[in-house]
């Protein structure tokens, strides 16, 4: 029951408690008391609203961040990403393997600049970043399972003539 309530709420965490119970076949209480459950347990760690920022006028500019580290003896890469977790501009830290990165981390600022400025001045200098990688997102599609392009198709698209 956990992991049905969980993939609901990952797509869309506004379901109250009787719309997840009706679509998982449960009742209101049971599904209540599984996520305050889980809230507790910090298996749900929190809730978000996903915002396309291309549609007000508020640049918004997202990048992936590879980096390369030389890892600490006896803690790894666990010092180096707590460390650069705590930044605000840090969206997201994520251990890789099988990559030519170690760390990708997704940044967020208001310009290129912004996020340029922040990976030379905070990320690159610490001592055991050994190189970065920086790329910019151009355009987002998908987002946290949500299609952005709805409303976007191809009609207004110019039509060319051979």
């Amino acid at each position: 029951m956990r992991k049905e309530i969980l993939r609901l709420l990952e797509k869309n965490s506004r379901l109250t408690a009787a719309e997840i119970a009706a679509m998982i076949g449960s009742d209101e209480e049971t599904v209540a008391n599984e996520i305050k459950a889980m809230e507790s347990e910090k298996i749900i760690c929190g809730y978000h609203a996903l915002v396309d920022w291309d549609k007000i006028e508020h640049e918004r500019v997202t990048a992936l961040i590879g980096l390369k580290i030389s890892p600490v003896r006896g803690e790894g890469f666990d010092r180096i990403s707590t460390r650069i977790s705590k930044f605000e501009e840090v969206k997201s830290v994520f251990l890789m393997s099988g990559a030519s990165h170690d760390l990708i981390l997704t940044i967020e600022g208001d310009s290129l600049k912004d996020i340029s400025h922040f990976v030379y001045e905070k990320i690159a200098p610490m001592d055991t970043v050994v190189s970065t990688a920086t790329f910019f997102v151009l355009k987002k599609y998908k987002d946290h399972y949500i299609d952005l392009t709805e409303g976007h198709g191809d009609d207004n698209r110019i039509q060319i003539m051979p």
